[in-house]
């Protein structure tokens, strides 16, 4: 066909899919398929057919599953996947008649909670509802890895789960506890990663090379965050920790040159997605600190992937997961709707992450529930 593709659908092989041969329809509203959007598919579902000539390049409206109706699109043939159009294409003569599954893996994970938690429990995912069926600690054994912040906790779990595999784990902490010291190899006291000379403290106590980096350090302050009860000092704490820490962090370790072969993990939160806020914050708003310092905290995380890839030093942002912290305790009434799990078990969900991580994965955001990718 010489009809136009939509501006959007550069370069794909739509052949298969020509829009003047395609018959629309075989599709009915609330009917699932998959979606193209920025170049990636989606799961998504019909909401309108239109026999309109105004919209004979894109006449098929989907809503994305999991996404507020504000990414709603109106999309042509091209940037669909469907058996039903599929099948009809097939039956003209033209390309795209294989048998079998064709839809593309999952990238992106879902932003609602509620809906992702149910979704894998339809599934039923086994990565996402019980981790240790896929979780294997033994490539660990031997690596020497530094979490920063281990006093409690995520961090403090990972610590006990790394010594189980007989990795060499150093952690850092404002104040130690037994518990601690016997979990790790080596516990560097009085850190702390608002202070640019402690990270360099830290670095310093540091003798031998780093497997991993993992920064866990964060702060959730309990407080009202909202238009009518602005916590700018709250903020600003915050962004201190989260967002400047990791580069105080990271820039300390690369000047005492002990980040060469270490593979960097960044803690941080789904809270720092900004396309997520217009579903999880969807007419409320709030939690300004929270929401902004993560941000900046992903931000910072991708710049230094690039800053670092010339010396082959991966850099990943993980979004832990629904874990039942101190840090969480405010959300507790939804702890089990939402798919909320024991640190214990955050922290293997944690680690099975970092052992995947490559120079290919340097700069992803990922969510350790499922594996997929969260949007920045």
């Amino acid at each position: 066909s010489s009809a136009a593709r939509p501006a959007c659908d550069r370069n794909r092989s739509a052949g298969a899919l020509a829009m003047a041969t395609v018959d629309y329809s075989v599709l009915s509203v609330g009917q699932g398929l998959q979606a193209e959007s920025d170049g990636l598919f989606y799961s998504a579902q019909v909401v309108m057919v239109s026999e309109s000539k105004n919209r004979a390049k894109a006449p098929v409206k989907v809503h994305f599953v999991g996404y507020g109706p504000e990414y709603d699109e109106w999309v042509g043939a091209s940037r669909l996947k469907s058996k039903a159009l599929k099948a009809q294409v097939a039956a003209k003569g033209g390309k795209g008649g294989k048998k079998g599954k064709t839809e593309r893996p999952r990238v992106f994970s879902l932003p609602d909670q509620i809906a992702r938690f149910e979704r894998a429990k339809k599934e039923d995912n086994k990565r996402y509802l019980d981790i240790t069926t896929v979780y294997d600690g033994s490539v660990f054994k031997g690596k020497r890895v530094l979490i920063v912040g281990a006093s409690k906790g995520l961090g403090f779990e990972m610590a006990k789960e790394l010594k189980t595999q007989d990795a060499e784990v150093i952690a850092t902490c404002r104040a130690s506890s037994p518990e601690l010291e016997s979990a790790a190899k080596q516990v560097i006291k009085d850190i702390d990663v608002t202070s640019y000379d402690s990270m360099k403290k830290m670095a310093e106590a540091i003798k031998d090379p780093l497997d991993y980096v993992i920064f866990n350090a964060g702060y959730f302050p309990d407080i009202k965050d909202s238009l009518d009860s602005v916590q700018a000092k709250e903020a600003i704490k915050q962004f201190d920790i989260q967002a400047c820490g990791p580069i105080r962090c990271i820039g300390a370790l690369k000047a005492a040159d002990k980040l060469k072969g270490a593979k960097v993990v960044i803690i941080s939160s789904q809270a720092g997605s900004t396309r997520w806020r217009f579903t999880q914050n969807k007419g409320e708003g709030g939690n300004y600190g929270h929401h902004m310092s993560r941000a900046a905290c992903n931000i910072g995380a991708a710049l230094m992937s690039e800053e670092l890839k010339a010396l082959e030093v991966p850099v990943v942002t993980l979004h832990p997961g629904f874990n039942r912290t101190t840090m969480t305790a405010k959300y507790a009434h939804i702890w089990d709707a939402e798919g909320a799990v024991e640190p214990s078990e955050g922290a293997k969900r944690v680690l099975y992450e970092c052992g995947k991580i490559t120079m290919k994965t340097s700069g992803q955001f990922i969510n350790c529930e499922d594996g997929l990718q969260i949007p920045f």
